[in-house]
């Protein structure tokens, strides 16, 4: 069965860029033009997803908006003219199905993608967290798609994490299958240093079968009283039924202030519109450190 839809919990405060996302939520900041979870639904779109259900919570309405018609802006850009920005403006409330619910309680991403078990129903489906922008040649979901499709079992995106970082994270037991896929056998949220099974860590991404749904019903909160996506998987793992891809691309961590400019630096410098002038301002200010 193909994956044809997608979860993207964005319900968290942000508190690791505040007072910003006091204002603002954190998805909806800009990524030089455009806001950050337009790249995650458009990373979606273009590996074939068809239904997206965004996991908000209160005060984010302006990601609703975002994806929605806005009649006034909309008829300005035509009585000026602005044929393309006014194509720009459309296009994104056509993208694909985009539906929302929300998580009335900040318990963890475990019970966030909890909230969406009416919407899977009984078929995989993909998760893109909403704090990671992934920019990559093939859509990073994509890839863990097609490995879905080839072997039926659930599958979590890696990348290999600096030892230090580990426990801001979680830490995997995998064994090579080829290339960059992995059989994983278990997994750690936020390990202690004497915890730590390897230096892979899921980064962003999984592609989950909805028989996650009745292990997260199940699943205590963790010490710090939220329900934990990867405690529910780490049964999935044991029972031999995942797999892991060390995808293509490059995160942006939009959760955290040195991965916002990291993105808005990186982005820009390759953008059609300001790229070559941006560059040059850098290599200004460089010249100056």
């Amino acid at each position: 069965m193909k994956v044809k839809k997608a979860v993207i919990p964005a319900a968290g405060l942000g508190t690791r860029v505040l007072p910003a996302s006091k204002a603002v939520p954190k998805e909806m900041l800009p990524i030089v033009d455009k806001p950050a979870i337009q790249y995650i639904v458009e990373e979606a779109v273009a590996s074939g997803i068809e239904d997206i259900l965004i996991i908000t919570n209160r005060g984010k309405s302006l990601i609703e908006d975002h994806f929605d018609h806005a009649p006034e802006l909309e008829e300005k850009l035509l009585s000026s003219q602005k044929q393309d920005l006014y194509e720009q403006v459309v296009s994104l409330a056509h993208l694909c199905n985009i539906q929302y619910v929300r998580q009335k309680e900040t318990r963890g991403l475990g019970h966030a993608v909890w909230c969406a078990k009416s919407f899977v129903g009984n078929e995989p489906f993909a998760v893109l967290y909403g704090d990671d922008v992934i920019i990559s040649d093939k859509p990073a979901i994509g890839q863990l798609m097609g490995v879905y499709e080839e072997y039926g079992k659930s599958v979590v995106g890696i990348k290999s994490v600096a030892t230090e970082l580990l426990p801001s994270y979680c830490t995997l037991g995998v064994n090579p299958v080829r290339d960059n896929i992995y059989d994983v056998f278990d997994m750690i949220e936020k390990p202690l240093p004497s915890e730590i099974i390897s230096n892979f860590a899921i980064l962003g991404r999984c592609v989950l079968t909805p028989d996650i749904f009745p292990l997260l019903e199940n699943t205590p909160p963790s010490r710090n009283g939220e329900i934990q996506l990867t405690d529910a998987m780490r049964a999935i793992a044991k029972q031999g039924n995942m797999m892991g891809i060390e995808y293509s691309g490059v995160r942006y961590d939009m959760g955290n202030k040195l991965g916002i400019l990291q993105a808005i630096v990186e982005v820009g410098l390759s953008h059609p519109e300001v790229g070559e002038g941006f560059r040059n301002y850098l290599r200004g200010i460089a010249a100056s450190l």
